[in-house]
């Protein structure tokens, strides 16, 4: 089969659209279950080191963006650097990451709907949204890209507009009563709450590096993929302190953990149940979960692709559309997996934690094992391939993404002993994965 190649049509602000839209969800949904871990200070200090990751991973993988664009993202870097076996494992950590968090995002939306429309079962929702936005992603990366961006936008007024909302009402003393693991002071029971927690200060920022799957599709990444990266993590950091500030100073924080809508039970406190800020909230508020559902399936499709283009999934797969243009054979693959995902509630033998957050774990764990090969990535070829093109070069090299590194492993480390049945489901996946592909060797 011969090589197909995805045409540049992207900007960027599009791209900017991608990387704050896959992410976005992340402030409406899923870091609450941090506080049910941590208390609120304890899961402060989980997103204050998180965030310091993120700051030098994406720095990190910039680099790697501009200097590689290709629609592979980590699998391709990882490849080039350390080999296609590291390809493959970092390939097939990125598809968990990106496959299964769809569906965490999914449910929060059907549950956001649930809140207008009480008869509606949220998995039915989830499911409708599957079929609806892989529609809309089949039918071409332009399209695509725009509603990225009108959604993505709209999110973000929204967040400024609760944040603003709830700002009056903060208070420190709310915001800190109990906020170590539920205890007075911090005590070892708050490290291991701060630990716990890490995969949902991960939420916060989560897929953003899925925008350098799209790096191919952009007309210009020397200059795009630079600013749109530090842009959108930028962006990130303000609305994800802002949000947690804003939703647990406004009263009594434990009534928000545990939900897959914090934002609007934090509103109606404030505002009272029948306020039509309430109403904008929920239904604007879906807009960032769209954002995110619909970016992922984008990075998905493309990583699928990619894979299938390289040899490591079935050829099949990284068929274009003709008329599209678009890898409409593995956007279709991954959303398959999704909406099983959905059905089956007690897929993993976790006593006490809804779906939701199982598969925010899996996910976490997809994408730091994908975070940790690409940092290596970088280290490796910086002093393998010192004359490889680099429009953009991670600053503070090699103390920033070594501390990255460090982090990473620590993360990941922290998400196994934390959460050992999804890690062992995790680890199951990429069993099966690497005897997939070595049986197909044979």
């Amino acid at each position: 089969m011969s090589e197909q190649r995805l045409a540049p049509r992207l900007g960027t602000w599009q791209l900017w659209g991608l990387a704050v839209g896959l992410v976005i969800s992340g402030e409406y949904f899923g870091w609450s279950y941090g506080w049910a871990s941590a208390g609120t200070l304890g899961f402060l200090v989980s997103t204050v080191l998180v965030a310091v990751f993120y700051l030098g991973f994406v720095l990190a993988f910039t680099e790697l963006a501009a200097a590689l664009p290709d629609a592979g993202g980590g699998f391709a870097y990882a490849q080039r650097a350390l080999g296609p076996r590291w390809g493959f494992v970092a390939g097939i950590a990125s598809l968990v990451e990106l496959v299964f968090a769809p569906p965490a995002i999914a449910l929060s939306i059907g549950s956001y709907l649930h809140v207008q429309f009480p008869g509606l079962p949220p998995t039915w929702a989830a499911v409708a949204c599957y079929v609806v936005f892989m529609g809309l992603n089949a039918r071409g990366v332009i399209l695509a890209a725009n509603f990225e961006l009108l959604v993505t936008i709209l999110a973000i007024v929204e967040l400024c507009i609760f944040i603003g909302l709830m700002a009056p009402t903060f208070s420190w003393e709310a915001f800190s009563r109990g906020g170590w693991a539920g205890s007075d002071g911090f005590s070892w029971r708050g490290v291991s709450g701060i630990c716990t927690a890490i995969p949902f200060a991960i939420w916060f920022f989560l897929a953003i590096e899925g925008a350098a799957l799209a790096v191919e599709e952009t007309r210009d990444p020397a200059r795009s993929v630079p600013r749109a990266f530090s842009l959108g993590i930028a962006t990130l950091m303000v609305l994800a302190f802002g949000v947690m500030f804003a939703a647990g100073g406004s009263g009594d924080w434990t009534s928000l953990a545990d939900r897959n809508d914090p934002l609007p039970e934090a509103l109606k406190r404030v505002v009272g149940p029948g306020s039509r800020w309430l109403h904008m909230l929920v239904w604007i508020g879906l807009f960032g979960l769209v954002a995110s559902f619909h970016g992922i399936l984008l990075g998905y499709s493309r990583q699928i692709f990619s894979l299938a283009r390289a040899g490591f999934l079935p050829g099949s797969l990284a068929r274009l559309h003709p008329r599209y243009g678009t890898p409409q054979r593995a956007l279709l693959a991954g959303g398959l997996i999704g909406m099983a995902s959905l059905a089956i509630e007690d897929w993993l033998p976790v006593q006490g934690e809804s779906l939701t957050a199982r598969l925010v774990t899996l996910s976490v764990l997809g994408a730091l094992t994908l975070y940790v090969v690409s940092l290596f990535a970088l280290l490796r070829l910086r002093r393998n391939a010192p004359d490889l093109v680099r429009p953009f070069e991670a600053p503070g090299h090699p103390w920033l993404p070594l501390l990255a590194l460090g982090l990473g492993l620590f993360f990941l480390v922290v998400v196994v002993v934390g959460h050992p049945g999804t890690a062992a489901a995790y680890a199951a996946l990429l069993g099966l994965a690497v005897a997939f592909r070595s049986l197909s060797d044979r």
